[in-house]
């Protein structure tokens, strides 16, 4: 639809209200604002809803393998000549023999803490990049013998640092002629981690392989062998070929079933916070029909003179188009740059907040993340952008239509 230099200058000069007309001007000001917020805030949530998805999953198949292969029952034993194999599968990156197990972590003072325990192998863990890269004290290259790494924020709540020893408790305990003795270990840390993810700093435990099969009892067997792939959407296709490679002696899990209930629980709540946001821009859309509808009664008179003077109901219909649509593009346009501006300063945002209200507005206890994760995707804001101006457009039908269908002498009748 084209519109002439005509219908904007009369489209334009109906948006400057004059004194007697202000509360018309009132409400279009009003929609504007519920526009642009209503798009800022979409953006908003929506890019947070991405970060934290984009750094959980990351965090997650950071520490964890995109594939589990455990034993059918028991331990998995021959695991070496198990993962030789599964290495020289097309798109496995690499596989890696672990032990996993729950234990009881005490410290020097007495303090205790549950843990998870991962037996690796030195080099195994060296390669692993969220935790090599994450060291926040002492060096992986003491990792071996006695040496083990700690979650940061576990060694604080056992009161413990590089150097201090840690007492790892195993749930079975040892038979004795005096009965259940409980099965103990000390070791010395030998560097702290601090990946951003609470849950695993805080109850991650990284023993040397060899240890670890002493300490749970597995000589020459490991609980499973943690497996990446070079497209982790992939991992249940991949799965199912090693599978199939190993003759079905296996059980496989990916990642996506292991932590099902993560990944769709955030999925349902980014789809139900978009629908629930997406009404604000609804109720701006309203708002602007309200006062399009108010505008033509009040411009009864104005929309007359226009019929008279030889202009066709398609100008007349242009010409109130043009005034509601440029409400929804204004407002779209200011939600966009506010939304995108207050994205890519949100944590900044936070901090000024927290050291002015002086309380924590992101515990990582809550919500696993030691800051707030915003991720902007183009197709997002382009779904919001278009969205908001589709709904702007169509609020302007319905009043435009009732301008062009007024006849002129009803319009002049009430003047």
């Amino acid at each position: 639809m084209i519109f002439g230099a005509f219908e904007r200058m009369v489209a334009f000069r109906y948006l400057r209200a004059r004194r007697a007309e202000g509360f018309i001007s009132v409400i279009a000001i009003f929609s504007l604002l519920g526009i642009a917020l209503g798009v800022a805030t979409l953006i908003i949530v929506m890019s947070v809803m991405n970060g934290f998805r984009a750094d959980l999953i990351g965090r997650i198949l950071g520490l964890n393998g995109h594939l589990g292969i455990y034993a059918d029952t028991g331990p998995l034993t021959d695991f070496d000549a198990v993962a030789a194999r599964v290495r020289q599968m097309p798109g496995v990156v690499s596989a890696t023999p672990l032990i996993e197990g729950q234990v009881m972590a005490t410290g020097e003072n007495g303090a205790a803490s549950g843990a998870l325990v991962r037996g690796i192998r030195p080099d195994d863990i060296r390669n692993r990049g969220l935790i090599a890269e994450h060291i926040v004290a002492g060096s992986l290259a003491d990792f071996g013998d006695d040496g083990i790494v700690l979650g940061e924020r576990l060694a604080r709540r056992l009161g413990l640092g590089v150097g201090g020893r840690v007492t790892l408790i195993a749930p079975e305990g040892t038979d004795t002629a005096f009965g259940t003795m409980p099965r103990l270990k000390t070791y010395e840390i030998a560097a702290l981690f601090n990946v951003g993810f609470y849950e695993y700093d805080n109850s991650f435990v990284y023993v040397p392989l060899a240890a670890a099969q002493i300490f749970f009892r597995m000589p020459n067997a490991v609980s499973d062998l943690e497996v990446f792939v070079a497209d982790a959407d992939r991992a249940s296709q991949e799965g199912r070929a090693i599978a199939a490679a190993l003759g079905g002696r296996v059980r496989i899990v990916d990642w996506q079933h292991a932590n099902s209930s993560i990944v769709n629980a955030v999925e349902i709540e980014r789809n139900v916070m978009f629908l629930i946001l997406a009404l604000i821009i609804l109720v701006a859309a309203f708002n602007i029909i309200s006062g399009m509808i108010m505008m033509v009664k009040d411009k009864g008179r104005d929309i007359a003179i226009l019929r008279t003077m030889g202009a066709s109901r398609g100008m007349v219909l242009r010409i109130f188009m043009l005034s509601g649509a440029s409400i929804g593009v204004v407002g779209t346009l200011a939600g966009f740059a506010l939304g995108v501006v207050f994205t890519d300063n949100i944590e900044r945002i936070r901090q000024f907040i927290q050291g002015i209200l002086g309380v924590n507005l992101f515990s990582a206890e809550i919500y696993f993340f030691t800051r707030i994760p915003a991720h902007i995707q183009a197709e997002d804001v382009a779904t919001v952008v278009l969205m908001a101006l589709a709904l702007s457009f169509l609020a302007t039908l319905y009043p435009s239509w009732r301008a062009a269908r007024l006849d002129p002498v009803e319009g002049l009748r009430y003047e």
